[in-house]
C-alpha cells in the first residue's frame, strides 16, 4: 500500500503544479481540467482512506 500512497501523493503534487501553472498563466481551460484531475484525485485518495492534503508520512 505504500507504494500505492506514495504514487497518488506525487499525482497529487503534479495536478496541484499544473493548476498552479495554469492559474499563473491565465489558461482558464488548463484550470478547469487541472482542478477536475485534482478533485479526482482527492476523491480516489479519500476512498482509500488517504488524506490528501498531508505530506507524506514518514514509516
Amino acid at each position: 500500500m505504500h507504494e500505492f500512497t506514495a504514487e497518488l501523493r506525487a499525482r497529487l503534487a503534479e495536478a496541484r503544479e499544473e493548476l498552479r501553472r495554469a492559474g499563473e498563466s491565465g489558461d482558464e481551460h488548463g484550470v478547469q481540467i487541472a482542478s477536475g484531475r485534482l478533485d479526482n484525485l482527492k476523491r480516489l485518495a479519500a476512498d482509500h482512506g488517504i488524506n490528501p492534503e498531508a505530506e507524506e508520512e514518514a514509516e
